[in-house]
């Protein structure tokens, strides 16, 4: 079982625990903004600057599932939006859950914290994109989501290898 912290204080520690299941879901095959092979140095920078804008650093919230050793399981980050007209949604990034945690239920268990957290920051409804050709928006739809568009062919994995992009969207309100 995991212990889900939202916006918890980012001690090095933790950052280097974060960082590291960012690197070994990506060398892994996880769709999470990188193609693998990857070092922490190569997403650092990229992390260094996600999570500067988390928690009371700004507008965003980063949530974190620990296992029972205190680890990093399963993490994703609720991105706000700059309009103030689309306060009231975030978009869901990041999601993952390390590699030696899958096939437990701890995915659904992170999307089901994702939701709560949602909830408790007053939101109504969170939205994400997923890599198609992996089978990632059959499992989001059994959390809840449903697809709202692609955009074909948007995301290049590797030449000759473009997966599209898949929107998907679930309403708070539904689920409480």
């Amino acid at each position: 079982m995991l212990r889900f912290v939202l916006n918890p204080e980012l001690t090095e520690d933790l950052f280097d625990d974060v960082l590291d299941c960012w690197v070994d879901v990506t060398n892994a095959g996880g769709a999470v903004g990188w193609v693998p092979p990857v070092t922490a140095d190569d997403i650092r920078q990229v992390a260094t600057a996600t999570f500067a804008r988390c928690g009371e650093k700004g507008p965003d919230s980063l949530l974190v599932g620990l296992d029972g050793e205190g680890r990093v399981a399963a993490w994703a980050v609720l991105v706000a939006n700059a309009n103030p007209l689309m306060a009231h949604w975030r978009t869901v990034m990041r999601v993952m859950v390390h590699p030696k945690h899958q096939g437990r239920g701890y995915g659904a268990d992170l999307m089901r914290a994702v939701a709560d957290a949602g909830l408790r920051l007053g939101l109504e409804a969170l939205k994400l994109t997923c890599r198609g050709g992996l089978g990632l928006e059959s499992f989001y739809a059994g959390c809840g989501y449903q697809e709202i568009g692609r955009q074909p062919l948007a995301i290049r994995v590797a030449p000759g290898d473009d997966r599209d992009e898949i929107a998907m969207v679930t309403f708070l309100e539904q689920r409480a």
